[in-house]
């Protein structure tokens, strides 16, 4: 039987345990708080993240990060983006040298650009043939309640992408396998930032057309970023581009998106993180994302206005009028 340690106890960390143990997997969870553990422990419940999520019995919890990944076969890492890297420091001599490494982060590190498969490469000296990526239509809420899902599972082997999925394959959970690692990871990470800007034209007011513009023009940047990368460009076409993209920019589940929408209705960032007391990974993202693309020579102007509005102070109707008044220029529609 298949042992997998989920790295921490969040809401998607929790909603993805589940997974794996309605596919039969035995799941180890690491949460840093006690009751989270004891309740996780003796109720079935993580009450802080997914109150009404009853736990298979083949899921407990521990604090201790060494006991969690202890025997596993399938380490599962599922912490903010931005604190992936001062975690791994702590938890990179405790991974079994023989697990297979899945990142659920959908996020580019400030700082260095890197996506966070290379962030895992770095810091744990984990080789990247046994580093995996889990992306698609995921919202966890949903995922919770167990609607059906497909995700897609990425590995540089295709052997080992198989293994993690046949480990989450639960009766509402498909997952697909591939080895476009680059492609399906910056798919999760550019959703984040184009649901803001969709998020925003829905606060101001602005209807399906809009909208429907901002996602297709948004891929259409994603894509042009992963070509440069080197990724396959059918990626973008699949679960962990368009089908990520779409759920993320138009459900009312999506984190990014309503962050987005405060935003177009008029409020500051620090106001958003007060009311919600979240901050979307798109907000941490967008800058680290549109160094990458400076740096590859894309050109990304949706992702650039919206880090103009996130960080440098300007607000979404002056950012809409200067997206609208972009001179054509020779780019496909």
């Amino acid at each position: 039987m298949t042992r997998a340690a989920v790295l921490t106890a969040g809401s998607w960390g929790t909603a993805f345990a589940a997974v794996l143990g309605d596919a039969g997997t035995t799941v180890r969870m690491w949460a840093r708080r006690q009751e989270v553990v004891d309740q996780i422990n003796t109720e079935r419940v993580n009450r802080d993240y997914q109150p009404d999520l009853v736990l298979p019995d083949n899921v407990s919890a521990t604090t201790d990060p060494a006991e969690a990944v202890e025997g596993a076969q399938i380490v599962v890492l599922s912490v903010p983006s931005q604190k992936l890297r001062e975690n791994l420091v702590h938890w990179a001599d405790l991974i079994p040298r023989d697990a297979a490494v899945v990142s659920l982060m959908k996020g580019v590190e400030l700082g260095t650009t890197k996506r966070m498969s290379e962030v895992i490469a770095e810091v744990g000296k984990i080789e990247p043939e046994r580093i995996a990526v889990l992306s698609g239509p995921n919202l966890s809420p949903e995922i919770a309640a167990k609607q059906p899902a497909a995700s897609v599972v990425a590995c540089l082997d295709h052997a080992v992408a198989e293994m993690v999925a046949d480990a989450c394959a639960a009766p509402y959970f498909r997952p697909y396998t591939a080895t476009d690692v680059i492609g399906t990871e910056l798919g999760g990470a550019v959703k984040n930032v184009v649901a803001l800007a969709a998020g925003m034209a829905e606060g101001m007011g602005m209807g399906d057309n809009s909208k429907a513009s901002i996602i297709t023009r948004g891929l259409a940047e994603t894509t042009r970023l992963g070509v440069a990368l080197g990724a396959d460009p059918a990626t973008f076409s699949g679960l962990a581009g368009v089908g990520d993209l779409i759920a993320t920019c138009m459900s009312p589940l999506s984190r990014n998106r309503t962050f987005g929408v405060n935003l177009g209705k008029g409020m500051s960032v620090e106001e958003v993180i007060a009311v919600t007391k979240q901050t979307a990974e798109g907000v941490k993202s967008c800058e680290a994302i549109l160094d990458l693309a400076r740096h590859h020579g894309v050109d990304v102007p949706i992702i650039e206005n919206v880090a103009a509005v996130v960080h440098d102070g300007r607000t979404p109707e002056e950012v809409v009028r200067a997206l609208m008044a972009r001179r054509l220029k020779a780019e496909k529609h």
